[in-house]
């Protein structure tokens, strides 16, 4: 029997027009059989500094008088050995020129970068349910074009492999909030920021702790915190 995997799904700054130059795409995944334990182990930490079971873990929400919960959360994500995370970074949207690649807008091209996100996590011996956050009204449009868009890279046509893409709230999903706060201290460094000592602390630890500093690609078969930054391709005359 192949392995199952969950892989929890979110996105930084990928709007077309948010004047935000940096974006990234992120994920975490873990064995289908690890799932339960992994939620009660983040409620437990939750619950250690007097938080509710409940509470959204988000990177938004970190600040210093916080940081020593969001620091706990991330040296838990790095002591699992069934916790992993992958991360594309866009360094400048600025520089992207959809109309010279014909047929491409933003949303082909945000689609080209989720496969370009996820191919490294997925492997034609395992089986893979993917779970992204609901953050708008075309949520139902988007998981069919990439359900699609995943399955034909992969020859899986019978959808044995890639077997669920599902929209979900991330307030009731410990693993995607962990992915937010993944995402959030990738996006924060490739954007230069400093203002926030909460979030300037997690963005150290993460570095510390994978040994990358979360602005270059590493390894290909790096399987703790892969990132890729990718850039956009020169059209030449």
């Amino acid at each position: 029997m192949s392995e199952t995997y969950n892989i929890y799904c979110d996105e930084s700054c990928h709007l077309e027009h948010d004047r935000q130059p940096a974006m990234v795409l992120g994920a975490v995944w873990c064995p289908l059989d690890k799932t339960r334990e992994i939620a009660v182990r983040v409620r437990e930490i939750k619950r250690k500094h007097v938080l509710a079971p409940g509470f959204e873990v988000k990177w938004t929400k970190v600040s210093p008088g916080k940081k020593q919960f969001y620091l706990d959360l991330l040296d838990y994500f790095f002591d699992d050995d069934d916790l992993h995370f992958r991360g594309l970074v866009v360094p400048d949207k600025a520089k992207l020129d959809h109309a010279a690649f014909p047929g491409q807008d933003h949303d082909v091209w945000y689609y080209k970068m989720y496969f370009d996100m996820l191919k490294v996590i997925l492997s034609p011996k395992g089986r893979y349910r993917i779970y992204l956050d609901i953050k708008d009204t075309r949520g139902a449009e988007k998981v069919r074009k990439l359900h699609d868009v995943l399955c034909n890279n992969l020859y899986d046509f019978s959808r044995e492999i890639i077997e669920r893409v599902q929209l979900v709230h991330s307030h009731e999903i410990e693993q995607l909030q962990l992915a937010d706060l993944l995402i959030g201290a990738v996006s924060y460094m490739n954007r230069g920021l400093h203002s926030n000592a909460g979030k300037q602390a997690l963005v150290e630890r993460m570095k510390q702790r994978s040994g990358y500093c979360l602005t270059k690609t590493t390894l290909l078969r790096e399987d703790k915190v892969n990132l890729f930054r990718w850039t956009a391709q020169e059209v030449q005359e």
